[in-house]
């Protein structure tokens, strides 16, 4: 159950950076997608990005960054095939309960209304497939009488708690590959170390933040510690001293010379 609460969790997490990501065009290695955002001002738009409708019900027309919008499609179509999954075995909420999960209905009138709860968004999908999982709301409940009524939930049957761990990790996975957030060490292309000329390698792994090393080692100059391997490593913190250092060599390496 942990480990699904954990993905489900990333997921909605990590939902604002995936559809600013759908609107950016492929970002480069350098810098990291969380500094990037540091860097640059957030407009009133990208503040409340992740309050946008579904993505199975927008149009694109022209998506600047295919890759993540297949991604942000194609996790949408698998936490609302989850919920639906999920609901068809346990759900005993009647119609008007705000619990309740609503199936689509094409024949309903309006793109929304066809949706069902689709149309609350990833969000509300996760946070609904994570109260399945740690099985909510399945004691019977008092009704005005003063009788016990049926649960609105019935806990989830195993098979059906391993398939909810199986499609949250999946989708947790595609989305941190996307945006780069995976377990993953990246040579920094045409970076190099602006204290001793060493290559820079990028680390990035789910719920950390990212930090960059130098193969100098003890012979780079550069005020940051080493790191157990003996390399000089920025962490989060003083990744931004870093970026403007870079940003500042690449500016002398391509002003043009001037005669003496």
């Amino acid at each position: 159950m942990h480990e699904t609460v954990t993905a489900l969790r990333t997921i909605r997490e990590q939902w604002g950076e995936l559809l600013l990501a759908i609107e950016t065009p492929p970002a480069d290695v350098w810098p990291p997608r969380q500094l990037a955002h540091t860097m640059r001002a957030v407009g009133d738009e990208q503040l409340d990005v992740v309050d946008r409708a579904p993505l199975v019900l927008r149009e694109h027309p022209a998506p600047l960054n295919v890759d993540a919008l297949d991604t942000g499609i194609a996790v949408e179509r698998a936490v609302f095939a989850l919920a639906d999954t999920l609901a068809a075995a346990v759900q005993h909420a009647e119609h008007g309960d705000p619990r309740r999960w609503e199936f689509q209905n094409p024949g309903a009138t309006g793109a929304r209304s066809a949706a069902g709860s689709r149309a609350h968004g990833l969000h509300f999908a996760c946070v609904w497939v994570e109260g399945r999982v740690r099985d909510e709301d399945t004691e019977p409940e008092q009704q005005l009488d003063g009788t016990l009524g049926a649960p609105p939930f019935a806990p989830l049957p195993p098979h059906l708690l391993h398939e909810a761990r199986r499609t949250a990790r999946g989708a947790e996975g595609r989305l941190l590959r996307t945006l780069g957030l995976d377990r993953r060490s990246t040579p920094i292309p045409d970076r190099p170390c602006p204290h001793c000329d060493g290559e820079l390698t990028l680390h990035t792994a789910p719920g950390e933040s990212p930090r960059v090393t130098c193969s100098g080692g003890e012979e780079c100059g550069a005020p940051v510690p080493l790191d157990e391997q003996g390399r000089r490593v920025w962490q989060w913190a003083d990744l931004l001293v870093l970026a403007f250092a870079l940003s500042n060599a690449a500016t002398v390496e391509g002003a043009p010379h001037t005669a003496a």
